[in-house]
């Protein structure tokens, strides 16, 4: 079990390191953790359509728009703007500025 956490961290890890550079399927990969509960990482749907809403509106990942669509059905308005928040808090602080 220990060996199967570690390759889980590290495959989260090497994702947020390819979605800093740019890499928008690797941001549609960590919706998909998030939105399962994959990989190590909670179930989370905040961080799940902040991922898919990056892959959709950055890189045009028709898959991650379908995901985030899917989702935000089960999530409060509320939940929505804090996902898009955290979504171009990311962008700032990866110098992707959401302009």
């Amino acid at each position: 079990m220990g060996s199967s956490l570690k390759n889980a961290r590290f495959l989260i890890e090497s994702r947020l390191i390819d979605a800093a550079r740019g890499d928008w399927n690797a941001c549609y990969d960590l919706g998909v953790d998030y939105s399962t509960g994959a990989n190590g990482v909670d179930l989370d749907l905040i961080e799940a359509h902040k991922w898919f809403n990056l892959a959709a509106s950055r890189g045009g990942h028709e898959g991650a728009r379908h995901c985030r669509a899917e989702i935000a059905d089960e999530m409060t308005a509320r939940e929505i703007a804090e996902a898009q928040t955290r979504a171009r808090s990311w962008l700032n602080a990866t110098s992707r500025s959401a302009a």
